[in-house]
């Protein structure tokens, strides 16, 4: 059985996370959807722009495979796309249509589990907060309507206490009050979980979750969605859960996986290639 996790929001969804800055995450059963079919999971996941990297989802997933569900597959629906405000998100957009068009064929082929969210940091400013709730509620309903998941669990991230210390900082100037609508509103809706981003740190731009922040943002969303709760602060085990997640011993296929990317990057030569394929055969 394959349980499926739709991925929308904006760019800290997508994740901008440097890849070279975490150890890879590989699990022949943690899928993606890619051209209507799932592939096996390879970061980066939510491929929406050319500097898109390590997002939430590795270790959400992985989090899932550890506590939930170690013989089936978990996959993970990547529609998130960067810079885009709620208005962007609108039901009749092309957006939405796109994440509705994407869900319904990955349920085809899954069970649709649940849904993350991340995105405010493009109504942050102009007195958008004041709207945020009212908007977020009409996509997400109609989302559920659409997709014909009306109890489904939406797990929504609160945004960077970073974002008024970069040069784009006074573009940021609200986004206390995006946090704060956003967990009004999970506070509002059943079936709805806040994960709070205390203690996240950022990229250089102070925009975009590191990516040591963002595997610890996707063990708190799935703790979120273990527990049904909201996760109001950093949990204390984060770090036990990321080392037994980075220390997993490889399967026979995702060490292959791992070698074909490598000799694809340029980091082998066919020869070396050719002789550690040899070894894993």
């Amino acid at each position: 059985m394959t349980h499926s996790f739709l991925m929308i929001g904006q760019s800290n969804m997508a994740g901008r996370g440097f890849l070279k800055e975490v150890p890879p995450i590989y699990d022949e059963k943690i899928k993606m959807l890619r051209n209507g079919r799932w592939q096996m999971m390879a970061e980066p996941v939510n491929y929406d722009r050319s500097t898109s990297g390590i997002s939430l989802a590795a270790s959400f997933a992985s989090s899932w495979r550890l506590f939930c569900n170690q013989q089936d597959n978990i996959a993970l629906i990547p529609c998130a796309d960067g810079g885009t405000s709620l208005e962007d998100w609108s039901v009749e957009g092309a957006l939405f249509q796109n994440a509705v068009l994407q869900a319904k064929a990955a349920q085809k082929i899954s069970t649709l589990s649940g849904i993350l969210w991340h995105q405010g940091e493009n109504d942050s400013n102009g007195q958008k907060h004041l709207l945020y709730k009212e908007k977020l509620a009409l996509i997400i309903k109609t989302l559920r309507e659409e997709l014909n998941v009306p109890d489904i669990p939406l797990i929504v991230g609160g945004l960077g206490d970073f974002l008024q210390d970069g040069i784009y900082g006074p573009y940021f100037n609200e986004h206390h009050e995006v946090n704060e609508a956003l967990m009004q509103f999970a506070e509002d809706h059943e079936h709805c979980y806040f994960v709070s981003a205390e203690g996240l740190t950022a990229n250089p731009d102070h925009i975009h979750f590191n990516a040591a922040s963002q595997r610890r943002f996707g063990i708190r969303y799935f703790k979120a969605f273990q527990a049904k709760t909201h996760i109001m602060q950093p949990l204390p085990d984060e770090d036990e859960i990321l080392e037994i997640i980075n220390n997993r011993v490889l399967t026979k296929n995702e060490k292959r996986e791992n070698l074909q990317y490598q000799f694809a990057m340029g980091a082998i030569t066919a020869d070396e290639f050719k002789i550690q394929l040899t070894k894993l055969n």
